[in-house]
This record gives structure tokens, C-alpha cells and sequence, in this order.
């Protein structure tokens, strides 16, 4: 079945109205009809079983008829801030984030990204990052589309990573070191419902200065196994983590 996710003023009591992308997708590309059902998410993460009644090539109007009791969220909220990687590798993170269950990506300038966009680029990627986002939740039957925040400095980032219970960085020469059990024991002393920030430096990783900020800030480097992963790998690795800590082991 079908799922979108709509604004809050979409929903007037029991009926559901559908515009813009939502209602071309159900009459251009699904032709749907009256009668057809779908799944309607709104904003506060609730979703419910929609039967449309009227079908339109602008409009679509719909009833609702069973709130679902479902719940396909991460238990911890997770914010990936991953470090801008080279051509369109962000586009993709965003899209396997999102099926992992991802709450919000940050994309950081870093000293080695090699990608350098001016605000007026950065606002249009955004845009369409942020559609990414959307898709992919609907097609990963998530409740909530992940937030997709602005490009932000490594010192921006930094500033506020203070309301997060645990803040992480995937360093690769903890691996190397051997030192593989930071990162399962400080996963055991969070508890669900906690904010974790989980910083993914660019291709060539972190600079040793970068390191050091992150190290005088309070943020723990991490290992994520022996072997040496793309930055497109590295975060993508790191929600399977928790998604294996936190809801395969419990």
C-alpha cells in the first residue's frame, strides 16, 4: 500500500486532502480511483489507512479509515553528520540512512572534502536531498521523513552537539590500534529514547587538527572493525550498529 506523508493541516478530522507531488504520484503515476486505499503519515509520526473518495489531477480528497498501531522507528534517535563526499555519494547516504531509520544528516565541510558549495548550490541540493529523504521513508514504510539540515562547519557542528547524550566519530586508527570495544561499550550504557550523533568524516577522513577539536570537545573516536571503510560505508555501517544493538538484541 502506498504511504505518503503530509503536513498536519492535510487532516480535518477525518478527511485527508492530497496536492502537489502526492496528488500527481496517485492520478498521473498509480491512477488510482476512488475507493483505492493508501497510508497517510502526518507530522506528529501517526499513520492511518486512507480511503480515497475523490480523484483529481491536482487534488485528491480521501476519509480515513483505521489509525495504524505500528511503529518501525529506530528506539534511539540518531543524527548522522557525515563529512561532504564527492559527487553524488551524499544523495545515496541519504537514501540508505533513511531506510535504516536515520532522525536527521547533517552534511559537514571537513579539511579534506573535496566538494565546495556556495550557499545558493547548498540550498538547491538541499531541496532535493530533502526529497530523497521523503521517498525513500515511504518506501521504508518509516513514520517520519529524516530532517536533512543545512552544510554546516565542523565547528558549527560542535557547538551543537551539546543536547545529545553521546556524541561518536568513526576513526579509522582506532581500528587500526586494535582498539575495537569502544564503541559496544559505550552503546551499553545508552538507554532508548536517547540522542546519539554519530560524526562520518569525508573521503581521506578526518585532518589530525579536526581530530583534536573533536577529542578537546568531548566526542569520542571510535573503531568500526578492522577493515578501512569508504564514507559512504562508514555511516551507513554505523546505524546497522545500532539498529542491531538496539532492536535485534533487546
Amino acid at each position: 500500500m502506498q504511504r505518503y506523508f503530509l503536513a498536519t493541516e492535510n487532516f480535518k478530522g477525518d478527511l485527508v486532502r492530497l496536492t502537489g507531488d502526492e496528488a500527481h504520484h496517485i492520478a498521473r503515476v498509480m491512477r488510482m480511483a476512488a475507493d483505492d486505499q493508501i497510508i497517510c503519515c502526518n507530522e506528529s509520526g501517526k499513520s492511518a489507512i486512507v480511503e480515497l473518495t475523490q480523484v483529481e489531477k491536482e487534488e485528491v480528497y480521501g476519509r480515513i479509515r483505521q489509525w495504524l498501531d505500528e511503529n518501525s522507528e529506530l528506539p534511539v534517535e540518531v543524527t548522522l553528520a557525515q563529512g561532504l563526499p564527492k559527487g553524488d555519494k551524499l544523495e545515496m547516504i541519504i537514501q540508505k540512512a533513511t531506510e535504516l531509520g536515520v532522525t536527521a544528516i547533517t552534511p559537514v565541510a571537513m579539511a579534506r572534502s573535496i566538494v565546495k558549495l556556495d550557499p545558493k548550490k547548498a540550498a538547491k541540493k538541499q531541496e532535493r536531498w530533502k526529497k530523497i529523504a521523503k521517498e525513500a521513508a515511504e518506501q521504508s514504510h518509516r513514520q517520519r521523513v529524516p530532517e536533512i539540515q543545512s552544510v554546516q562547519t565542523l565547528k558549527e557542528l560542535i557547538k551543537q552537539a551539546g543536547p545529545f547524550d553521546l556524541v561518536l566519530a568513526a576513526y579509522e586508527e582506532e581500528g587500526k590500534s586494535g582498539n575495537h570495544e569502544g564503541l559496544p561499550e559505550l552503546l551499553s550504557g545508552v538507554q532508548e529514547g536517547s540522542r546519539i550523533l554519530f560524526v562520518i568524516g569525508p573521503e581521506g577522513g578526518f585532518s589530525s587538527e579536526e581530530i583534536v577539536m573533536l577529542k578537546d570537545a568531548g566526542i569520542f573516536p571510535v573503531s568500526l572493525g578492522p577493515r578501512i571503510l569508504r564514507t559512504e560505508t562508514a555511516g551507513l555501517y554505523s546505524l546497522s550498529v545500532l539498529s542491531y544493538h538496539f532492536e535485534l538484541l533487546r
